[in-house]
């Protein structure tokens, strides 16, 4: 018997401590298929700053999420035990010690059984959760949903920031080469060697006009067959939208993807063997009317909704 959200129609969606969808915090349930935590740092930003405040914010824009997802047919937080983990407080002067936290607290996480919904912070903590995961289940494919490649070596000399994290994880083996794939991608360049990079990285790339000229369901089809019955992993910056879908992040590019065509593509990644996921780059500070995140509220449903359709029984 899972302990799903506070009864709305009991408790106004107003009221009440902020946890993502009003479910359970990780201590009032027993154990947790899926945990919601979060990690409020952002100092590997290269640009604006703010996604420290991100977790709290798509929490509060959670709380009008409702039990059961219609595009998926399931109704998550029956189908598996949800809770939210609260956050993982790391040094915010220190990024090398605060991705060791990140990595320690992560695979506490995972060693109880939970597959993991992270909520950022800056896309620096995709390393850290990617080595926690590929510690349990081996070198795993990955769908990177990002207006950018973050696959370059350093920025002024430093290895770990929001925008090497993938090409770390390539170097330290955790990503299975062979079904590795950005989407979104688009804005300019440094020069035309990032892209000749990332190809050897073993990265293929959908950008955010192949989705307008094919359609999500062709490439939905397409990461599918990419990653195959691989364990994956999904990491998605909210600046995969266009701004008008998603103002609120620190890096943003014009000509994105909306938010319908991000969820639907999520959608059609159903009866993947996904392993856990995260929503980063958020900034509410520069956010309208919340609307960025609503965004990432929602698409961190859509990815708890898989996972608990991949666990349902």
């Amino acid at each position: 018997m899972t302990i799903g959200p506070v009864d709305s129609s009991a408790v106004p969606r107003f009221a009440g401590p902020a946890t993502f969808a009003r479910l359970p915090r990780l201590d009032q349930v027993a154990r947790a298929d899926v945990a919601v935590v979060g990690v409020p740092f952002d100092s590997g930003v290269s640009y604006r700053p703010g996604a420290r405040f991100a977790p709290a914010a798509v929490r509060e824009a959670a709380r009008l999420l409702r039990p059961y997802h219609p595009g998926l047919d399931v109704s998550p937080f029956d189908a598996v035990q949800v809770a939210d983990a609260g956050d993982i407080a790391c040094n915010p002067f220190h990024i090398g010690e605060a991705i060791e936290t990140v990595q320690e607290q992560a695979g506490a996480l995972l060693d109880t059984g939970a597959k993991l919904v992270t909520l950022g912070g800056d896309h620096t903590i995709a390393l850290p959760l990617l080595r926690a995961v590929a510690q349990r289940y081996g070198p795993v494919a990955l769908l990177h949903f990002d207006a950018h490649l973050d696959t370059w070596d350093t920025y002024f000399g430093e290895p770990y920031t929001h925008g090497t994290p993938f090409r770390r994880a390539v170097e330290e083996g955790l990503l299975d080469t062979s079904a590795l794939s950005h989407v979104g991608t688009r804005g300019p360049l440094y020069g035309r060697a990032d892209l000749d990079e990332d190809t050897r990285l073993g990265f293929g790339i959908v950008t955010a006009a192949d989705v307008m000229r094919r359609g999500v369901d062709e490439v939905a089809q397409a990461l599918r067959e990419r990653v195959g019955d691989r364990p994956l992993y999904v990491s998605v910056d909210i600046d995969v939208l266009d701004p008008a879908h998603a103002p609120g992040t620190g890096t943003p590019e014009a000509g994105g993807l909306t938010s319908r065509e991000l969820l639907e593509i999520l959608r059609g990644l159903a009866g993947c063997d996904l392993v856990s996921a995260d929503v980063v780059e958020v900034a509410p500070a520069y956010d309208h009317a919340d609307i960025t995140s609503i965004a990432a509220s929602h698409v961190a449903y859509d990815l708890v909704s898989l996972l608990a359709l991949k666990g349902k029984p």
